[in-house]
């Protein structure tokens, strides 16, 4: 890596914010079932997705001797500690909602106890450094410009943002562990990260549209939902498309996460929370600054 080419913040611990989800309609981005189902399929996988990285990374602590590594693991656990409480409550009002949410949670709690039990450490620690790396980029692309969650509800929006600064503030600790202590071998990296897209693309993909028919939509409903959303996403100027460079980076032999820079209106968002003490006034500032 070339350490002039060097971005990094810090992480710092946030806790207690109120993101009234409790006034969220149900179809809470811009009406639309499909964009609102997906992200929330997203959303979903948060909490015990965070768990299962903070185990990933406490495998390797006791290796860990560099003072500021050790500082940061701890900053980043209590993060996303944070990232699941939050989640969980978007989680519960989908569930008043009558989202067959259990059966989902289930399912990603043996996986992830599975996966912990019968691979290795140093594979579980790979696909944590790739999974951060996956949600980092997809957070700067989701507020790199303001046009992509302009029909958004506010509070959703700043939820996710307030999860965006702070993946973008500890998107390289699990990286930095599995680089100075986990012994990882190259290809099992590069592996990883193709695995965690294709799983985390197809899960959303199926809950989506699992939770669309739980919304009433018929299977020709469904199909002209995603044959309208999914251009949206993966299009020539879909979401997820855009980030096709920083997400191949990571492929190069040399790739280190903080070469990408913290998205530009890092320090709209950290200022105005700062000012305001209110996540939501912090999220619509963030976002307004967006190109």
């Amino acid at each position: 890596m070339n350490a002039l080419v060097q971005y990094q913040v810090d992480p710092v611990v946030r806790s207690k914010l109120n993101f009234k989800l409790d006034e969220v309609p149900r179809f809470w981005f811009g009406g639309d079932p499909f964009k609102t189902r997906m992200f929330d399929a997203l959303s979903l996988t948060f909490p015990d997705g965070e768990r299962y990285f903070i185990e990933c990374v406490r495998l390797f602590r006791d290796k860990i001797t560099d003072p500021d590594l050790q500082k940061r693991v701890a900053d980043f656990i209590r993060q996303e500690a944070q990232h699941g409480i939050a989640h969980d409550k978007m989680n519960e009002e989908m569930r008043k909602q009558g989202m067959p949410l259990d059966q989902f949670i289930n399912f990603l709690q043996r996986l992830f106890k599975s996966e912990l039990k019968n691979r290795s450490p140093q594979y579980n620690i790979a696909m944590t450094a790739a999974a951060e790396h996956l949600t980092a980029l997809m957070a700067d692309t989701f507020y790199s410009h303001k046009s992509t969650l302009s029909d958004a509800h506010p509070y959703v929006r700043a939820l996710f943002a307030w999860h965006a600064i702070e993946e973008m503030e500890h998107r390289d600790v699990a990286f930095d562990v599995m680089q100075q202590v986990g012994e990882v071998p190259e290809y099992l990296r590069k592996f990883t990260l193709a695995l965690t897209t294709v799983a985390m693309m197809g899960f959303t993909t199926y809950r989506a549209n699992v939770m669309l028919a739980h919304d009433g939509f018929s299977r020709t409903q469904r199909l002209k939902l995603a044959l309208t959303g999914m251009p949206w996403l993966f299009g020539k100027q879909g979401v997820f498309t855009r980030m096709r460079k920083p997400y191949m980076d990571w492929y190069k032999k040399d790739f280190h996460p903080s070469q990408h820079p913290i998205i530009a209106q890092y320090h709209v968002w950290v200022d105005t929370l700062a000012q305001s003490n209110d996540p939501i006034a912090a999220g619509e500032a963030f976002w307004q600054a967006a190109l």
